[in-house]
């Protein structure tokens, strides 16, 4: 017997076209002679492949895979015969039956070596089963014979690929001829006589092709709902697939990163009867006061032992905090000015001063694109600079969305095929207009403190540059696709509140990289976007707030530059506008928002607090230092009293469209 060792890995895949199959059956006459052999795939389960998997057996059970490692061909013309993905296999070792099954989390049961979905190419294609080190196969390796345990060319109902065949020393390729109603798995067989053949037939994961061996008994994880607010309760159901013959104890775990035992109450210990095939417990969120932004519990069975095995596992469970913060500004539909000011340094556009023309655009690109001090992080850095620079104002545990315009849950980021309610990058300057595109570094989030440095020449870096970059609906992106804007005005029935931010965002990337033009029309030229004359009307009738100034500075944080048509709006009309040709003067962007006047006293206070200077009724709004709102207050006219434990609190006043920020102590 062996305990359930379940560790979950991740890799890597080049995006390739899948391919849908037809029925046909081959067989081969080679003996099994190896400790360990390919025994099934499904390589294309179901359509969208949340269930491809593919399964090892050995000659004896609990066998251990260490030294041994998968290695994935990618046979289309782009492939090149090479690889595309390798899965280590330290640390595993076959079941009871000699088999250890790899697939993603829509495999029933569960896999004993987790990997995404989606991964496993349709083919023409190969897997070989090596006894190597995974750094043998660096991504676009030559599939070869070298330490060649076992292989298995496949297909889809393509082709066959002669040279990869040759390549792995095989002589036929094996035809997946499953659907979506119903799937098929290409699956290897021995006869009495030890004579090995492949044929398709319904899969059977982590179960004997031909039925014999131990039969397992998977259980499965059920709930109601997928999401629940703290203080909520909920029942989680366990049920074997037939009754135990005896009393099953297991013990399960909810934790989750932040999400521990200090969260909920319940019990996790539990027990199957003798004759039965059912369980539940009782979970208990526990409500409290930390703002730890919404968390994600994990189901996880611990201790299963075949030939108890799971059905399912690492069931996931939303946990919405309900101590969310808000900022004292206001969202893009709903926008503030004066709340937040520009960090940019002293004198950062001083250089600018008395240019015009191309001596204007020369000086400011000098600024934003000094390899000296700019810096370029990730493709995979931008979601956290996201997640941070577009936080909805409303609400600090939920992204903005900048065409859709609302908030989404910052957990609700796209990690796989399926977009439905998700959150993803948006390129305003699309990267097939651009010219630049993700490497292979690009995949790996490393911090602020880990970047490259750049310059104007490095259009490479406009793939990850967070100016240009914005939180979206992940099906919205997919609709926008490479549109200009002009042709994309966004969805219907929206306010039209990201116009103006996406015009600077691509007017930035204009002057930020060498190569990149904004265009009239709806040219079809790489390097070039369109459109100028609809941009400049978005500038102009969308102008900066405080949302886009705050991730104006936050971006400045990471980057170390800035967006100057953020901070000097007025910039747009001398370089594409109404003053091209006129000398540049910091002095004329100067904000001219009208803010309020008003006076409050005393300060500090022991909980009243007035107010001089007021000629309307004034609404009011107490937020902690932190940016939660407190209280809020309509139609006061000279005094409010405050109800509050001693401390610091910001005051925001709004009369006839004009706010201002006050700090206030409370003795």
């Amino acid at each position: 017997m062996s305990v359930l060792n379940f560790k979950p890995i991740f890799v890597k895949k080049i995006e390739m076209n899948k391919i849908t199959f037809i029925v046909i059956v081959l067989m081969s006459g080679l003996s099994w002679s190896q400790d360990i052999v390919i025994n099934e795939l499904d390589a294309d389960s179901p359509s969208t492949d949340t269930a491809e998997f593919i399964e090892l057996k050995s000659v004896v059970p609990n066998f251990s895979t260490d030294g041994y490692i998968l290695v994935f061909f990618n046979g289309s013309s782009n492939g090149g015969d090479s690889s595309y993905m390798v899965i280590d296999l330290e640390g595993y070792a076959t079941d009871n039956n000699g088999l250890l099954l790899i697939g993603s989390g829509g495999v029933a049961p569960f896999p004993q070596v987790l990997i995404s979905e989606n991964v496993i190419q349709n083919g023409a294609d190969a897997v070989g089963l090596y006894l190597a080190s995974v750094d043998d196969f660096p991504e676009g390796t030559l599939a070869t014979q070298a330490n060649l345990v076992d292989a298995m060319v496949y297909d889809t109902n393509d082709a066959d690929d002669s040279a990869l065949l040759a390549l792995l020393g095989e002589t036929n390729q094996y035809n997946d001829n499953g659907t979506s109603a119903n799937p098929k798995s290409i699956q290897r067989f021995v006869d009495g006589m030890g004579v090995e053949s492949f044929s398709t037939d319904t899969p059977t994961p982590r179960r004997e092709n031909d039925g014999s061996g131990i039969p397992i008994n998977p259980v499965s994880i059920s709930i109601t709902e997928v999401l629940y607010d703290e203080g909520a309760s909920f029942d989680i159901t366990f049920t074997t697939e037939t009754n135990v013959t005896s009393d099953l104890n297991f013990n399960i775990s909810l934790n989750n990163f932040g999400f521990n035992t200090s969260d909920f109450t319940g019990n996790l210990s539990l027990t199957i009867l003798n004759g039965s095939n059912s369980t539940s417990t009782t979970i208990s969120l526990i409500d409290d006061t930390a703002d730890e932004g919404d968390e994600v519990l994990q189901i996880r069975f611990l201790d299963l032992v075949e030939p108890i095995v799971p059905s399912n596992n690492l069931v996931e469970i939303r946990v919405v905090d309900n101590d969310f913060t808000m900022a004292a500004w206001g969202t893009p539909i709903n926008p503030t000015t004066g709340i937040v000011q520009s960090t940019q340094p002293v004198g950062y556009y001083n250089s600018l001063d008395g240019l015009t023309d191309a001596a204007l655009r020369q000086a400011l690109q000098n600024i934003i694109a000094d390899p000296t001090t700019v810096r370029a992080q990730t493709y995979a850095d931008v979601i956290d600079i996201l997640m941070e620079a577009d936080q909805n104002p409303e609400n600090s545990n939920q992204v903005w969305l900048v065409y859709s315009e609302e908030g989404r849950p910052k957990l609700d980021l796209q990690t796989s095929s399926n977009n439905s309610g998700k959150w993803n990058r948006e390129h305003t300057y699309p990267r097939s207009r651009g010219g630049f595109n993700n490497i292979e570094e690009d995949e790996i989030a490393d911090g602020i403190d880990v970047f490259w440095t750049t310059k104007a020449d490095s259009l490479r870096h406009g793939n990850s540059d967070a100016h240009a970059l914005r939180a979206a609906d992940a099906s919205e992106n997919s609709s926008r696709g490479n549109q200009h804007y002009g042709q994309y005005v966004g969805p219907t029935g929206t306010l039209g509140s990201f116009r103006g931010d996406v015009a600077r965002s691509v007017l930035y990337m204009e002057i930020r990289y060498n190569g990149l033009e904004v265009v009239n029309g709806f040219t079809t030229t790489t390097g070039q976007l369109g459109d100028l004359a609809t941009l400049l009307d978005w500038h102009r009738n969308d102008p900066p707030d405080d949302f886009e100034m705050s991730r104006n500075n936050i971006v400045y944080d990471w980057q170390k530059n800035r967006n100057p048509f953020i901070d000097q709006p007025l910039l747009v009309e001398y370089i594409w506008g109404n003053n091209v040709g006129d000398a540049w003067d910091q002095s004329l962007s100067a904000n001219e928002n009208e803010h309020l006047e008003v006076s409050i006293y005393p300060n500090p206070t022991n909980g009243r607090v007035n107010f001089l200077g007021l000629n309307d009724f004034v609404q009011v709004e107490i937020f902690s230092i932190e940016g939660k709102l407190l209280k809020h207050y309509e139609a006061v006219e000279g005094y409010i009293d405050l109800d509050l434990a001693s401390g610091l609190y910001m005051l925001k006043l709004t009369s006839d469209s004009r706010s201002i920020i006050k700090k206030i102590i409370i003795d």
